[in-house]
């Protein structure tokens, strides 16, 4: 049997939640029954914003969803295309046909229950199971998920990340919120009052929870991975601009991480970001966060 067959599972997969963990799982098994590649076939923007021209901010980057589907699925291969003229206007039956079987050599298909594909979103479930029968493929169509009688979706959970409302969404997510940058030159106003911080932006159109502090761990490039304090926001005490920052006090580090990548985890919103009259004040107060975080982690072994 061909090394290039694959089990491909499709959708965008933004915040790899619940609802998409059933789908990986299930392309993961039927990969390994088969013994073919496990993949994922997904588009680098939202098809609605393309379509629409009305930007879609995302729970997550291109690069975290390609990690978070390899990392906790297993998932050998994300083929992550760009949605095009040419994918826009190709037809549902083009689309499984010449896409997913001839350039891809798809042998079996997994999808959710609402998803839709192909010109003007005219390819559903009830089709995607016809085509792949007619074509001798395997299918599976994924039921949808729920928790506490509410629909895991990536859009109700991006709402919860724009509340800050951490530890609702990643029960949702099932696993932390996420976000991979490289760490950036700041001020450097914690090194001198001797909180020395790591600062990431996020990439455009891509969520930060609400402003405030945050229980985080981040995990550096080694794999190593240290409980931090995190501010999202425009640190108030000591920027007047508006420019969002994601800025995090690893505790019990000392290095230089400048240039290098880092995936800061969200865990626990311990607190709305506010102004300080004094640097000692604020240093006081981060001081304090970072007791909390230590107390939040070791009740989380």
């Amino acid at each position: 049997m061909s090394s290039k067959e694959k089990v491909i599972a499709l959708g965008f997969f933004d915040g790899v939640h619940l609802g998409h963990a059933a789908l990986l799982r299930r392309a993961a098994e039927e990969a390994a029954a088969r013994g073919v590649t496990s993949a994922v076939f997904t588009f680098d923007r939202v098809p609605k914003e393309v379509v629409t021209g009305i930007p879609c901010p995302l729970i997550n980057s291109p690069e975290d969803r390609r990690d978070l589907i390899r990392r906790l699925y297993g998932i050998q291969e994300v083929i992550m295309v760009p949605f095009d003229h040419e994918m826009m206007t190709t037809s549902w039956q083009d689309y499984i046909t010449e896409i997913l079987v001839k350039r891809h050599h798809a042998v079996h298909l997994v999808a959710g229950h609402d998803h839709h594909f192909g010109h003007k979103n005219q390819g559903s479930p009830e089709l995607l199971v016809q085509k792949c029968a007619e074509l001798g493929l395997g299918c599976d169509i994924i039921p949808q998920v729920s928790i506490g009688g509410i629909t895991v979706s990536s859009t109700y959970i991006r709402r919860l990340v724009e509340l800050g409302q951490i530890q609702r969404a990643n029960r949702f997510l099932g696993h932390p919120h996420v976000l991979t940058q490289e760490v950036r030159h700041g001020r450097r106003i914690g090194h001198t009052i001797g909180i020395p911080t790591v600062n990431l932006t996020a990439p455009p159109h891509v969520l930060v929870p609400s402003h405030g502090v945050y229980a985080t761990r981040v995990i550096l490039p080694d794999g190593a991975s240290y409980a931090a304090v995190t501010n999202v926001g425009t640190r108030p005490t000591v920027n007047n601009g508006a420019d969002i920052t994601v800025e995090s006090w690893l505790l019990d580090y000392d290095g230089d991480l400048y240039g290098q990548t880092v995936r800061v985890e969200f865990h626990e919103h311990i607190r709305d970001e506010v102004r300080f009259d004094s640097l000692d004040a604020l240093k006081a107060q981060i001081t304090a966060d970072a007791e909390t975080t230590r107390r939040y982690f070791a009740a989380r072994p």
